[in-house]
């Protein structure tokens, strides 16, 4: 782990968020920010913005970004606003509104390359 950044009680469910999640793992950084720039989605453009944080936060230590990659992507649920919606017969049925929080994590491709030739 090179550099980090977390985005915490996210209005996005993370079933939602992973889908997106998907499409990154395991990418440059530059192809990560075009797929997520293309992509049709709210979880995308948070997505994009933990991306530059943590871009930002591997510049500040000293790393080149052109061999910065995504090495961790997680999407792990937050607290849920419990909301009411009226039913049928007086009822009333639970809304849950999700959140998550994102983790991203970059790495060089250096420390790869370093490991192969270890073995």
């Amino acid at each position: 782990m090179v550099a980090k950044a977390i985005a915490k009680f996210v209005r996005v469910s993370p079933q939602k968020a992973r889908l997106v999640i998907d499409m990154i793992r395991g990418s440059k950084v530059s192809d990560a920010l075009v797929t997520l720039t293309v992509v049709n989605k709210k979880a995308a453009f948070i997505l994009k913005k933990v991306l530059v944080s943590a871009t930002a936060n591997a510049k500040n230590k000293g790393y080149d970004e052109s061999k910065l990659f995504v090495s961790k992507v997680v999407a792990d649920g937050g607290p849920t606003l419990r909301r009411w919606r009226a039913a049928t017969f007086g009822r009333a049925t639970t809304i849950r509104k999700r959140t998550s929080h994102i983790k991203i994590e970059l790495d060089t491709s250096e420390k790869i390359i370093d490991a192969v030739k270890v073995k």
